[in-house]
């Protein structure tokens, strides 16, 4: 095995596979179990062979300085499937990658990673936990369609001051929102109203996605949901999906919180950037019920959160002759540092359950979580500090510059987030898309539901150049430079 004291040139290099990994680091878990026992001998020499299972797939290589290459003991087939040759020459599937990278964190190494698609590299910053998704250029996808909805119920600052020792001068001023949409209880739904909740959102959102883009829901071959508070633990982007028509797609659920949508659409897009994915058509839903889990009781806390689903189609272009001018998904950027998961979270709680085996009995837990806890001024701080960085690394991604884009887009958390971030960038207000004062922070959602009610004003045009991005729990942050139309 090798140490963080080795020369550079003596440790492993791996190559790039495409996608958003840190998302499915944990995943990789009991693969990198599998790896170690197959690859690895406590010694530290290699074994050779393939198991017997895996003798009919490809082998590939990681080089190793000195030593001789590992053969990978994985399927071809494994999550997003073969990566494209990248600088080494050599070909590593997303799997592999994901569970290479789980062995190397495991190891307990210091160093963090950038992947990026020429490669993964090591960061310089030892001290820095998180993984990081440098930026890469052009997707093959472009987004023709947008949809939003939102709960009937809207809950004022005024109806607050009723609640918690606030006013409609103290939250507007300092947050910029005046109301907020929350799903109330089904159980006290009037016979004559739908039941609404997010489920019913993301497909309404859904919905209106698919009519604006004049595709039909059988065209469309990936669903991926974006949210931190679904309906169903399992997960909602196979209800959601069955419930539009899409009958031809697989679904998944991705959770990033707050940066959940821009990763979703980025995921998507690296689906659709291969020729011959079967991916040509993506439904992307951002969308959460995060006043599920505030504390109403909390003056600081109750006062940010509603609830909401958004909506984007994305159509591939890999497979066709549209030119650059075709290409919807300019550039992105995103990071992840779980150094600052205390500044903002929504933790396990697990209430006492025990269960009588024989003898003294078993306590598990049951299933709950506390309420959403934050560190306002790290998150502040965080968002103000990290959320310009990434927008400039997505810009110059893209090569593109501030002054060519036509709309700032951010996640609707603070107003003032939007205006120090707007103002690091230069860019005017004038250009800055928002409608949190209706609709309060609501997580993945917010920034579809703008962007939705932007392009349906007639604000936001063919070809505009929309900068967006998104920042919130885990610590995450992300930036996509999207063309519209």
């Amino acid at each position: 095995m090798w140490h963080n004291n080795e020369p550079v040139d003596k440790r492993r290099r791996f190559v790039d596979a495409p996608g958003f990994a840190s998302q499915m680091i944990p995943t990789a878990t009991s693969l990198s179990n599998g790896l170690r026992k197959r690859c690895f001998s406590d010694s530290g020499d290699h074994d050779d062979r393939p198991p017997k299972s895996r003798r009919t797939s490809p082998i590939n290589y990681i080089t190793d300085g000195e030593d001789p290459p590992i053969r990978k003991c994985l399927p071809m087939s494994f999550a997003c499937g073969v990566a494209e040759t990248i600088d080494f020459k050599m070909k590593l599937s997303h799997g592999a990658l994901l569970t290479i990278l789980n062995f190397v964190f495991s190891r307990s190494l210091s160093f963090a990673f950038t992947i990026s698609h020429t490669g993964v590299h090591r960061s310089s910053r030892n001290n820095c936990s998180s993984l990081q998704m440098a930026t890469s250029g052009p997707l093959s996808c472009r987004a023709i369609g947008i949809g939003s909805a939102t709960p009937r119920t809207v809950i004022t600052n005024v109806d607050l001051e009723k609640v918690v020792e606030t006013s409609d001068e103290w939250i507007s001023s300092r947050t910029g929102i005046s109301q907020r949409r929350v799903l109330t209880h089904p159980l006290v739904t009037s016979e004559d109203e739908d039941k609404e909740s997010l489920t019913t959102l993301s497909v309404t959102a859904a919905q209106k996605a698919v009519e604006m883009s004049g595709i039909n829901p059988e065209d469309i071959d990936l669903v991926i949901c974006a949210t931190s508070s679904p309906d169903d633990l399992f997960g909602d982007a196979t209800t959601v999906a069955a419930s539009l028509g899409c009958t031809n797609a697989f679904a998944f659920d991705l959770t990033a919180a707050c940066s959940g949508f821009l990763f979703g659409l980025v995921t998507a897009g690296q689906f659709m950037d291969r020729k011959n994915s079967g991916v040509k058509n993506a439904l992307v839903v951002g969308a959460d019920a995060l006043s599920r889990w505030v504390d109403w009781g909390d003056r600081n806390s109750c006062i940010l959160f509603g609830d909401g689903a958004g909506a984007m189609i994305l159509q591939g272009t890999a497979d066709s002759d549209i030119g650059k001018e075709g290409v919807g998904l300019l550039g992105y950027s995103a990071h992840s540092n779980g150094m600052g998961h205390e500044d903002l979270k929504c933790g396990f709680k697990g209430e006492s359950n025990h269960v009588s085996t024989p003898g003294d009995g078993v306590d598990l837990s049951k299933g709950s979580y506390n309420y959403i806890s934050m560190n306002g001024s790290n998150v502040y701080k965080f968002a103000t500090r990290e959320v310009p960085k990434v927008l400039q690394e997505a810009l110059d991604a893209a090569d593109i510059k501030a002054d060519d884009i036509d709309w700032l887009l951010l996640h609707q958390a603070n107003i003032r987030i939007m205006e120090a971030v707007a103002k690091r960038l230069g860019v005017p207000m004038e250009k800055v898309i928002t409608n949190l004062s209706d609709y309060g922070n609501t997580s993945a959602a917010s920034i579809p539901i703008a962007l939705d009610e932007a392009v349906r004003a007639g604000k936001v045009k063919k070809g505009d150049v929309i900068a967006c991005a998104g920042f919130g729990a885990g610590l995450s942050w992300g930036s996509a430079i999207i063309r519209w139309g």
